[in-house]
């Protein structure tokens, strides 16, 4: 699945701060249809993100019946973005392939 959007970045101060993006609910859907298959423990799905000329993999993380893109502090450094900016994402389900949920192991 491939997928662009854009978003309003924000900050959650938790216990460990950190920025996310959140899912529009038509891109969630498409998520879900792809997710049994890609999902790892606590409903998380690896993607393959590109903000800018940023890429990087990471997992959604499931909430409020929809999924956040978490987007870390070397990624908004490097494309310039930070709490309450739009953003424009990039977003492909990227099988694990055997990938433990670290990200180590054998890919695709």
């Amino acid at each position: 699945m491939d997928a662009t959007f854009t978003a309003e970045l924000f900050e959650w101060r938790g216990p460990a701060p950190f920025h996310w993006l959140p899912l529009p609910a038509d891109v969630c859907d498409r998520i879900r249809a792809e997710a049994t298959v890609a999902s790892y423990g606590w409903g998380a799905v690896p993607v393959r993100v590109r903000i800018g000329a940023t890429e990087w993999e990471t997992s959604l993380l499931p909430r409020a019946g929809g999924y956040l893109l978490p987007v870390k502090q070397h990624v908004r450094a490097q494309e310039h973005v930070d709490d309450g900016d739009t953003v424009t994402v990039a977003l492909r389900v990227a099988s694990r392939g055997g990938r433990a949920a670290n990200g180590s192991g054998p890919t695709i």
